[in-house]
């Protein structure tokens, strides 16, 4: 039986996927705590230093020099239900945010361009770290061990055999280092009349002399996620006559994540399989951005940037752990036998490449209500049918691109914000920020079969991320003020711990996966002290 999924296994072996992609490009609500607490919705009002990254002509808005930094707190809870069994994980963790620098250069023009401004951001665009934990005691049909031997099929089973001058992770044509793992550590076997064709090994013969499957008791993974994504901006505005302003960055990306998962099933008798995986990435890119913001009136303003894509160079550091114990009764003396293995892929594994994030436009109005209050709202698309992935030699990673341009669509994401003076030295503010997963709907549902490559067979899919904020303003001094804001963030996600997989023509699948649900609820408090002068 030939499967799809076979066709994305002549790629590298452990070049990414179109979902570690996606990974990648996603960023959260940050910067400020102004900012944050008005839902990040500055692309038409600028003056912060966190709209640098989205809008840089809001630095041209600026009419005094400013030093400022934010600090933020953070709870994570990851709340998972799968088959019923439910699991709760936390995390705490302090951030440096955001810290910056804008200078304000006047001109003495009283028309034309009356103002150049330069700034320098810091800013902390996303946050990985989580940890969530899967959990079932029962109702699993199908185990990791059918998945890989589905995945397998096709190649030879002497092509997994390590020889004196052989080692079959150095075999381009096999392409897949999960199969050769699961291999190797004892998760299946081949037909004897069908060398390449694989079963679960997680079975016996009954009375009868039929192969029959082995009960699944239960099954139980554990992720934890770390790393984050920072952004180093140098930016230029103008304002001409009051106006028009007008503003471009470079910006610098850094980019560092780890994902460390362990999978564990177990089976009747006692007998079980893991499978334990570590991957480290890094990489730095480079973008572009500019921006107009347009002040037909004192009371109205217009926005629009446009966000370039990020070039990256990539590094990938991994290693897979696998192992099972199986009993089973021997054909030829009828004795019960066990057998124990355990195993792992090549030590200091590493892969490199190159990575292009999707590119974003964003459109901003806000309204200004005299001197006591504010109202703004952001629209920004990202066409994540854009991201790719590419070889060191510059050429297309073409399987995983191919899925980029089938499975994705474009990203929106509306935010708005408000803010009343009560005081001239105290405002309050509130906001909201909505994103809709970009998965077509063939991927967000499990219709198809999800390509995962290396030995990380795990992934989530995304289903929509959910802000609401708050927060508050007081300016001690005509220089120095202070912000807090509260952020309450709340994304859905399935998690698969292998990919359904499906016959060509046949809308049923071969390998059914069982996901779990994942809602990642963060609350988050934010403090900036700024300096004016």
């Amino acid at each position: 039986m030939i499967v799809s999924v076979l066709a994305l296994c002549g790629g590298t072996a452990f070049s990414q996927s179109q979902l570690d992609a996606y990974n990648y490009a996603k960023r959260d609500l940050s910067g400020t705590a102004r900012y944050l607490s008005m839902g990040g919705a500055f692309g038409a009002l600028g003056g912060d230093v966190s709209a640098i990254h989205t809008n840089p002509a809001g630095l041209a808005i600026y009419r005094s020099s400013e030093i400022v930094t934010t600090l933020s707190l953070s709870s994570v809870s990851a709340n998972t239900d799968w088959l019923g069994s439910k699991v709760d994980d936390n995390r705490t963790r302090f951030n440096f945010d955001n810290i910056a620098y804008v200078g304000y250069f006047p001109t003495a023009n009283d028309e034309g361009i009356m103002s150049w401004n330069v700034g320098f951001s810091y800013n902390r665009l996303k946050n990985f770290s989580r940890n969530y934990t899967t959990m079932t005691g029962g109702g699993l049909h199908t185990s990791l061990s059918d998945y890989i031997a589905s995945r397998a099929y096709g190649v030879p089973s002497d092509w997994f055999l390590s020889g004196e001058n052989y080692n079959p992770y150095d075999n381009g044509d096999i392409g897949d280092w999960l199969s050769i793992l699961g291999y190797d550590a004892g998760y299946i076997d081949a037909y004897n009349d069908n060398k390449s064709e694989y079963y679960s090994a997680f079975g016996d013969y009954n009375a009868n002399g039929e192969w029959e499957p082995y009960a699944l008791q239960g099954g139980q993974l554990k992720v934890s996620e770390r790393g984050s994504v920072d952004q180093y901006d140098l930016a230029f505005g103008m304002n001409i006559s009051d106006i028009l302003f007008l503003g471009a960055s470079v910006a610098i990306t850094d980019l560092s994540y780890s994902y460390e998962s362990t999978y564990d099933e177990e089976f009747v008798n006692g007998n079980y399989l893991y499978l334990d995986n570590y991957l480290e990435t890094d990489g730095t890119g480079y973008s572009l951005n500019v921006g107009a913001i347009v002040r037909p009136s004192d009371y109205f303003r217009l926005g629009v940037a446009y966000n370039s894509p990020t070039w990256f160079k990539m590094t990938d550091r991994y290693q897979g752990w696998a192992g099972s114990y199986l009993t089973f009764m021997d054909a030829q003396s009828g004795a019960l036998k066990e057998r124990a293995i355990d195993t792992r892929t090549p030590d200091y594994a590493y892969y490199d490449y190159e990575y292009r994030t999707p590119d974003k436009w964003i459109f901003s109005a806000a309204a200004i209500l005299g001197t006591t209050a504010l109202i703004s709202v952001d629209y920004e698309l990202t066409n994540y049918q854009k991201m790719r992935m590419y070889n060191t030699d510059g050429s297309s990673n073409a399987f995983t691109n191919q899925d980029i341009t089938n499975n994705f669509k474009i990203g929106n994401t509306i935010r708005a914000g408000a803010e009343v003076k009560v005081t001239p030295q105290f405002a309050v503010r509130a906001g909201v920020a909505y994103s809709d997963s970009p998965l077509k709907d063939p991927l967000k549902e499990g219709l198809i079969d999800v390509a995962t490559v290396g030995t990380i067979p795990h992934y989530t899919i995304d289903k929509g991320v959910m802000h609401y904020t708050v927060g508050l303003g007081y300016r001690f001094t005509p220089s120095f003020y202070m912000d807090l804001a509260c952020v309450f963030r709340s994304q859905k996600e399935d998690v698969y711990n292998f990919s359904n997989m499906y016959a060509e023509n046949d809308p049923l699948p071969i390998i059914e996966a069982q996901p779990a649900s994942l809602k990642t609820k963060t609350t988050r408090v934010a403090l900036t002290l700024g300096y004016k002068f």
